[in-house]
Formats: C-alpha cells, structure tokens, sequence
C-alpha cells in the first residue's frame, strides 16, 4: 500500500474528520515523491524562529499560525491565510510542535473543501520525556528528517 493509501487507511480505522495521518517520515517520503504536497507548519511564527523549522524547499512549505503569537489565540485569518498558500487539490500535511494543534488545523481546513489534509504525527519536536525536554520522543526532529535550527 502506498503513502496516502495507508494515510486514508489510519483516518478511516480511527474515524478521523480529514484524510487521514502520516508518520514524519512519511511526511518526508510524500515531499519527495509528490511535488503537489506542502508542509503546512500550524506553530507560532516564534516558535518557528526560536524552535526551528523543517528543511523542505519553500514551494513545498507553508507557515499559517493556528493560534496567535503573542496572546495564544485561534487565528481568524486561519483558511484566508492557507487559501494564500495552498490549493484544494493540494495533499496538506499539517505540522505542529506535538501533533494536536495539525489536528484542528487539518479538521479546518477539510470542511473547508482541502480534501486532502492530514495530520502529521508527533509534530515537529514531539511529546516531552520524563525530564521535561522534546525532540527525544517522537516528531520530525528525533525522526532525523532535515530541518533548520533556530
């Protein structure tokens, strides 16, 4: 089964409200297999400044705040500013810091016509361990896939 056949499968097994999840690894095998998918990174502007980001060429990423930076608040402009960035036809793969904000980020944009959003799973730095600390747990860092540090 390819990519997005076992992507769609984890979002109908789990009853999902968009296409489906992939793994950051699949994340990084669709990019460089399909020119049409695009990273779209849900994380503050800051915590792509002060975190880093993924190393993707820029056709193929897109950075649409969910929540607000300062203030934390769900960004209105969310679907205006992916409509930006993004077609409908295009397979979406939303990025987080741990994977819950892609989540919402993906339902939105889904019932807003982007058929082909999904989740990418564990986010960008994944969960924190047992000392408080990410990118050791899971996400497209500890995955050993490119980004660019902070």
């Amino acid at each position: 089964m390819d990519i997005l056949g076992k992507a769609r499968a984890r979002g109908q097994e789990n009853k999902l409200p968009y296409a489906g999840a992939v793994t950051p690894a699949e994340a990084f095998a669709l990019l460089q297999a399909n020119p049409k998918a695009k990273v779209v990174d849900v994380r503050t502007n800051a915590e792509r400044d002060w975190v880093g980001r993924v190393a993707v060429p820029e056709n193929q990423h897109a950075a649409v705040q969910w929540n607000t930076y300062p203030g934390g608040v769900q960004n209105p402009a969310f679907i205006e500013e992916l409509e930006k960035t993004a077609n409908k036809d295009d397979v979406l793969l939303f990025l987080c810091r741990s994977g819950v904000r892609s989540r919402y980020a993906a339902k939105m944009a889904t019932e807003h016509g982007y058929a082909n959003s999904f989740d990418v799973l564990e986010g960008f730095e994944g969960d924190k361990d047992a000392d408080g600390h990410r990118k050791t747990q899971g996400g497209w860092c500890k995955a050993g896939l490119p980004w660019i540090g902070a």
